[in-house]
């Protein structure tokens, strides 16, 4: 009986606690924890991203349902202040003023395809991330930031900060005090003082109104020296000694048209493109690239930020300003030249053709050899074709036979169809006929009689003369 009793007590003590639990249960049920809100549900419950809701719901595009996707995004998202400012300084009266096309590229360019937290900006201190809005090529176009401190990020040189990491489900959100608007190639520059400001002043001094002539619609492909580069190239000497006219067609050297990016560049491989520079004959300038080391430019300048675009072209920035050019400049450059370059300098020591075909003035050698000269230059492989390469007194002879002075001549300036029968440094005639035989673009007929060469490029303009390549070496008639 005893033990019955105590297994009762028992009972009653484990139903009396479960008891207790299930009202402890019920007095206090679990919660579930908030759901997150997305990038537009913050900005609808944030007074003073009222102007921003509206221009998203205005836009093409129903901006506000991309917003509301997965992301994840970081918006920089410009205050109601920062809106009336901007429409102000446009001259609109309201959003309904603004193109909804155009208004949707604004707000884009504020879009940043990664969710990017302040202490990443301030981890880069400065760089460029690609928006979302593109220019006319579907190229993203990028944003400038500059983040030395955690109270002082700005994008574009416009927008700071003013309220970081705001987190959202799908991104993060950065409150800042400007619209940030659609920069061209010339406001990337402007936007970067750190790097560009000597290229900005340059641009204003140089003759031509080069500032408006590059927020013109392009697409342009712009080479911007940054400002130790532009330290390196005056030595010292203020950017007011130099020409302004000089000035203006060294800036232009570095102006392609249309947008090459660097995967272009990489794609190409090496090779040569025109620029805004002319040369004898309003002849536009070549520019020899090559990819095999980084990104380099007639051999002098490398590109250490590539892609910086902007509505109306790209930039790279590069590390040495790209002074205009010789024929020299080209053979140096285009490792195809190699053989030559050596033939030129270390193999004829008594004659200095370096020296002669970098001339860029007539009247001053003593030699008589002016510019401007049209060289027809052998590519290795040509050279490879002689069963060895002469001496240098015979060298001497070969190479005069491969200048012409004081002529630019062009492909363009050769009888065609016909022939054409200049007379070389070294007195003798060679004859040039087009069109040629295929592939080559011209056969040529060399002093000895030789046929059967070919020029296979041609029209590679330098400041100083103009080169068309061969595929074989012209021999002279040797006494």
């Amino acid at each position: 009986m005893k033990n019955l009793n105590y297994l009762k007590r028992i009972s009653l003590v484990i139903l009396a606690i479960f008891t207790l639990s299930a009202c402890s249960d019920d007095d206090n049920p679990t919660t579930p924890p908030p759901t997150p809100k997305n990038i537009v549900e913050i900005a609808l419950e944030t007074p003073e991203l009222t102007a921003l809701v509206a221009a998203l719901q205005a836009a093409d595009g129903n901006l506000v349902d991309v917003l509301q996707g997965p992301g994840p995004f970081t918006v920089l998202a410009p205050t109601n202040a920062a809106f009336t400012a901007f429409l102000n300084d446009k001259g609109f009266s309201g959003l309904d003023d603004v193109p909804t096309d155009v208004l949707a590229q604004i707000l884009l360019n504020h879009v940043i395809m990664a969710d990017v937290k302040a202490g990443d900006l301030i981890a880069s201190g400065a760089g460029y991330a690609s928006g979302s809005s593109t220019n006319s090529n579907g190229d993203a176009i990028s944003i400038y930031f500059e983040a030395p401190s955690a109270d002082n990020v700005r994008f574009n040189n416009a927008g700071k900060v003013t309220a970081a990491d705001i987190s959202a489900s799908n991104g993060t959100i950065h409150i800042i005090d400007a619209v940030l608007d659609l920069p061209d190639v010339v406001d990337h520059a402007i936007n970067n003082p750190t790097a560009f400001s000597s290229l900005v002043t340059a641009l204003g001094a140089a003759d031509g109104d080069l500032v408006n002539v590059l927020r013109g619609a392009g697409p342009f492909t712009v080479l911007a020296p940054d400002n130790a580069a532009f330290s390196t190239f005056l030595d010292g000497a203020d950017l007011g000694s130099v020409d302004t006219a000089v000035l203006s067609q060294i800036l232009l050297n570095h102006v392609i048209s249309g947008s090459l990016k660097a995967e272009d560049l990489v794609a190409l491989g090496a090779g040569y493109a025109k620029t805004s520079a002319t040369g004898p004959g309003d002849n536009p300038i070549d520019l020899y690239f090559n990819t095999s080391s980084g990104v380099t430019f007639n051999g002098i300048s490398s590109v250490f930020q590539a892609d910086v675009v902007g509505t109306n072209g790209v930039i790279h920035a590069i590390d040495a300003v790209i002074g205009i050019p010789t024929v020299v400049t080209f053979v140096a450059a285009d490792p195809n030249f190699s053989t030559l370059l050596t033939a030129l300098t270390t193999s004829t020591p008594a004659t200095p053709f370096e020296e002669i075909l970098a001339r860029t003035e007539v009247g001053s050698p003593a030699d008589g050899i002016n510019p401007d000269f049209t060289v027809f230059a052998p590519t290795n492989d040509a050279f490879g074709k002689l069963e060895s390469i002469p001496g240098e007194t015979v060298l001497t002879q070969v190479l005069l036979h491969h200048v012409i002075s004081e002529a630019n001549v062009t492909s363009g300036m050769l009888t065609n169809p016909g022939d054409t029968s200049p007379t070389m440094l070294n007195g003798q005639m060679i004859t040039i006929t087009l069109p040629g035989t295929s592939p080559n673009i011209a056969d040529v007929k060399d002093g000895a009689g030789n046929e059967g060469i070919g020029i296979i490029k041609v029209d590679v303009q330098a400041g100083n003369g103009v080169i068309h390549v061969l595929d074989t070496v012209l021999l002279p008639a040797l006494p």
